[in-house]
């Protein structure tokens, strides 16, 4: 299953085509660390991550993770947990994943710079919720309902192209 991210604010599976919101600056070849683009390319998927205090385990095919208030995701370049969740308190610069907001009740790893990372090439991009479809610091998001519906289109196999 291929999701397509096109003109920027379309997500399309099939014959499904969602809303969605991508970056504050657009797509980017050349992502670096905070500029908030998102980056262009073919990437798989990693886990689901999701609140089990908010919302319930969703019905999917691909890997899952219940996210707790320790975790966080390592956004320091020089650090060699870049790019990877870790627990929290922490001294190295990350996000935090259990937010007081509900952008990241359901989110799943876009794989960007996940295999062989690369420091300053950017982190933490995921396909994510949201409700005002105001940009994103460079991930992609949808509105909770239609995040639902990709859930059961896609499986573990399923390629994200972002052009």
């Amino acid at each position: 299953m291929l999701i397509k991210i096109k003109n920027k604010d379309q997500l399309i599976i099939d014959d499904f085509i969602f809303k969605c919101v991508i970056g504050k600056r657009s797509l980017s070849s050349r992502k670096k660390e905070g500029d908030k683009t998102t980056p262009r390319g073919l990437f798989s998927l990693g886990k689901l991550y999701y609140r089990a205090d908010r919302v319930k385990k969703p019905s999917c095919t691909i890997k899952s993770k219940i996210i707790k208030k320790n975790m966080g995701w390592c956004d320091d370049p020089i650090d060699k947990a870049y790019n990877k969740e870790i627990k929290i308190p922490s001294k190295l610069n990350h996000e935090k994943i259990f937010k007081k907001d509900n952008s990241y009740d359901y989110f799943i790893v876009i794989n960007y710079n996940t295999k062989k990372i690369k420091p300053h090439k950017g982190s933490a991009i995921f396909l994510h919720l949201t409700k005002n479809y105001k940009p994103t610091a460079g991930c992609v998001a949808v509105n909770k309902k239609d995040f639902l519906i990709i859930l059961k289109l896609i499986n573990k196999k399923s390629l994200i192209k972002i052009f």
